[in-house]
């Protein structure tokens, strides 16, 4: 059957999927702006050329997340990769890291800096070339970016990354709703045309909640994605860009001798846990089969097999929700970053029980050290005496740790349980703070003697949006 001719009147109106291939050759995380965006900061793809005008937005219980990929007609101004995370740790430890890259002769390319836009699907790639030439003064940059479209050799474009508080999600709308309207001028386009390429690929509870709000308020098509296919799409992506994936490495900072690590002896996970280097993937592979630990408002926790089938084995309802809640209640912090920089200010140990408080040492025989937590909180109440006052930032830390090592500990039995070596930890919880990654880390460390590794991404609460953004190019793929 010949269906060329039979579908050809819908070309006028729907534009040919192309095979499309996410090429991730020379990706580089670029700078942070700010301490705020550490764990969001844009991927520039070089080598990726495809004209893409869809946007991907992942809303949970606490966060909405937004991807979306932009064209510009030069790179970057700064591509260089930074340290990762907080400088320092939580105890003033450096965490070591990638030394920034050389850069290349022709970094960065002249003429004035572009900040790109969604490409709409209506225009075809000279009209595209041209208009992006307009906004620029240098008569000959634009003459040598039509040389190149020409050639199809297109600058790459950056992935970019934000977030917002679920809680405000008219103010998600209303920053979608403003990238469509920017793009479709720098294009030198209709509003409407740009609408009739853009599509949101919605994942997350909110994908359902908020269908009608993100459907009707922007005008475009919005399509619902499932959350836990989004997520390991969106870590088998990830886990390709280089520098995205990290660990702490079998070479101690401080805290225990070397022979200690190579006898496979480790201290319980404690208030102040051994400092291990960071080390980064340089030249990542997929590395499956997994466990990954998403640490939302709850945490899943999901097997991912060989050939990327995936299960969800388990969860606690004891999350980032809960962490947040509690300290909401407990301490004057109103946002989730102010809550974490009270708790790098705290010290746990005036409000935690520790084995020392019962013991009076080490109790030895059972390999507990005096610092170890007995009972978090466990200071709080004092039978018979007066209720005393607890610092903010002591409670924080108490409250983080106490998170933090029950999921831990929840991760390491699923790993085990389904003979796992490898553990990804992603989720908005984790924000690239020190102390959490540290006591995780550890906490895995240790209850598995040194046989698992736990994994950390720099993007680790974009894994559904990026995901959903993936799957997208995929449909148009097939």
């Amino acid at each position: 059957m010949n269906t060329t001719s039979s579908n050809r009147h819908m070309s006028d109106f729907i534009p040919a999927a192309k095979a499309i291939k996410v090429d991730t050759r020379g990706a580089i995380i670029l700078n942070q702006e700010s301490p705020q965006t550490k764990d969001s900061r844009a991927i520039y793809l070089p080598n990726y050329i495809e004209p893409v005008s869809h946007i991907a937005v992942d809303i949970g219980g606490s966060l909405a997340k937004v991807v979306y990929f932009t064209r510009s007609p030069q790179p970057p101004a700064s591509p260089s990769l930074i340290s990762s995370y907080d400088s320092t740790s939580s105890e003033g430890s450096p965490l070591h890291t990638p030394e920034e890259q050389s850069t290349p002769p022709h970094w960065p390319p002249t003429g004035p800096k572009f900040s790109g836009a969604l490409t709409p699907l209506v225009l075809n790639e000279t009209q595209q070339v041209h208009s992006q030439s307009l906004l620029f003064r240098d008569p000959s940059f634009g003459d040598e970016l039509l040389r190149r479209a020409s050639l199809q050799h297109f600058p790459g474009g950056t992935l970019t990354f934000e977030r917002f508080e679920t809680d405000n999600i008219d103010e998600c709308v209303e920053f979608i709703q403003k990238l469509i309207e920017t793009s479709a001028e720098v294009n030198g386009v209709s509003v409407a045309e740009m609408k009739e390429g853009v599509k949101i690929m919605a994942t997350g509870g909110g994908a359902h909640k908020f269908y009608e709000l993100f459907s009707e308020t922007l005008g475009v098509e919005v399509l619902r994605e499932d959350e836990m296919e989004c997520l390991i799409t969106g870590l088998k992506f990830l886990t390709l860009i280089p520098n995205e994936v990290y660990h702490f490495s079998d070479h101690l900072i401080d805290s225990l001798s070397s022979a200690d690590a190579a006898n496979g002896v480790y201290e319980r996970p404690s208030p102040n846990p051994p400092q291990y280097q960071v080390t980064f993937e340089d030249k990542p592979k997929p590395q499956l089969p997994c466990l990954l630990v998403n640490i939302g408002s709850g945490v899943s926790i999901i097997k991912v097999d060989a050939d990327g089938k995936y299960e969800r084995v388990s969860g606690t309802s004891l999350g980032g929700g809960t962490l947040w809640g509690l300290l909401s209640l407990l301490t004057p912090a109103t946002t989730f970053d102010e809550m974490l920089e009270l708790s790098e200010k705290g010290d746990n140990s005036t409000v935690d029980m520790l084995v020392g408080d019962i013991y009076g040492q080490d109790y030895t025989k059972m390999g507990l050290k005096s610092t170890m937590i007995a009972s978090s909180f466990g200071k709080v109440f004092k039978k018979g005496g007066k209720k005393t006052t607890f610092s903010p930032e002591d409670i924080s830390k108490s409250l983080l740790y106490a998170v933090s090592n029950n999921i831990g500990q929840i991760a390491y039995m699923n790993a085990e349980k389904y003979g796992l070596e490898r553990i990804y930890f992603g989720g908005c919880f984790i924000r690239g703070h020190s102390a959490t990654i540290t006591t995780l880390s550890y906490a895995i460390r240790f209850w598995s003697k040194g046989t698992k590794k736990a994994m950390f991404l720099r993007h680790e609460g974009f894994l559904g949006s990026i995901g959903a953004w993936i799957k997208n190019l995929e449909m148009e793929d097939n």
